[in-house]
């Protein structure tokens, strides 16, 4: 069987002649550089007060409801466990538990859920073999006083309408006046 003399003959000559001066040059990989600051460093505070994730899921249904969206709303407190949590008439079963695990996310590693959507997406792969990650938005930290207190996670429609509704019950939690 005879070879293509073609192509062997160009893996040849560009071998031969290197790498031309305007080839574009390797990015550097995002994961390999080192911040001044520890990202997300948002110290834990006091557990959040049931009166206080009860408010803050009101908010979120009225926004829901606003919409006509059903959704799943779970308030858990800085250490992830659930406090409060209430599912709209309608709203779709299987979103019981990914409300519950957007604020679980959110509150354990004190970021917004979309920054895991956003990894995941933008090709950061490992993010999904991190334990308790969710790669969906719609997972909000709820801080007061500088201090994450719990986190609101909503599920039952798209992506950005969770996000919509966790956006509405998370603005309760940082609005100034008595809690």
């Amino acid at each position: 069987m005879r070879m293509p003399v073609l192509p062997v003959a160009l893996l040849g000559a560009s071998m031969a002649l290197g790498t031309p001066a305007n080839a574009q040059q390797p990015q550097q990989n995002p994961l390999d550089v080192v911040p001044d600051k520890m990202p997300f460093d948002v110290p834990y505070g006091a557990p959040i007060a049931l009166h206080q994730a009860r408010a803050i899921i009101a908010a979120a249904e009225a926004e829901a409801a606003k919409h006509g969206w059903k959704m799943n709303i779970a308030v858990v407190d800085s250490g992830g466990n659930l406090v409060a949590f209430a599912r709209m008439d309608g709203a779709q079963l299987a979103s019981i538990a990914i409300s519950e695990h957007k604020a679980r996310a959110s509150a354990t590693f004190r970021r917004e859920t979309k920054v895991f959507e956003n990894g995941i997406q933008s090709g950061s792969g490992y993010l999904v073999t991190l334990d308790g990650v969710i790669g969906s938005r719609g997972g909000i930290p709820l801080v007061e006083g500088g201090k994450l207190v719990g986190a609101i996670g909503v599920s039952g429609g798209t992506g950005s309408q969770d996000e919509v509704v966790a956006k509405a019950g998370a603005a309760v939690a940082s609005a100034p006046g008595p809690k």
